[in-house]
């Protein structure tokens, strides 16, 4: 997730990312610590409750009593480790959303950046056809210019003669 943060291109995105990773790892260490002073507490526990057991079992020669709080012991243990293991599938889960993010940006930047290169093409196509019909408009005047210029020199010429 560190390297993903790196690679938003906005500022102020990449700042919001970073906190938000800083978060998600301050958290993930904070429940890791818990879970491991949850381990160890239960660890002590069962400890003692061998002990007691065992001392127990000569004392009064039971057995099955014993055998509930190892059962139960053995299930808390089983709990703690499934919860590790669902807060490292969150994890994934977000770092996997951070890279899909990072891919989704990618690509609007690349549509983004193909619309803008249409649009500059539509716009310098504009200008020239403005300028092709400027042309066009004084290439009528001097054709027609020269017309009435011509018509004149000739019935000057055909009057001067006669």
């Amino acid at each position: 997730m560190d390297r993903l943060w790196r690679s938003v291109g906005a500022k102020s995105q990449r700042d919001l990312w970073k906190r938000k990773v800083e978060q998600i790892v301050e958290e993930a260490q904070s429940l890791k610590e818990s879970l491991d002073k949850y381990n160890l507490r239960n660890q002590k526990r069962a400890q003692e409750f061998r002990e007691r057991a065992e001392l127990l079992g000569r004392a009064n020669g039971e057995g099955a009593h014993v055998l509930r709080i190892f059962d139960d012991e053995a299930q808390a243990r089983a709990s703690v480790h499934s919860s590790s293991r669902m807060l490292e599938e969150a994890s994934a889960t977000g770092e996997s959303i951070l890279r899909k993010y990072a891919e989704q940006r990618d690509w609007l930047k690349s549509a983004q950046r193909k619309g803008l290169d249409v649009l500059n093409t539509v716009g310098l196509s504009n200008s020239v056809l403005k300028l092709i019909e400027r042309r066009n408009r004084v290439d009528q005047s001097i054709k027609y210019a020269g017309m009435i210029l011509t018509v004149v020199i000739v019935v000057y010429l055909i009057w001067g003669w006669r």
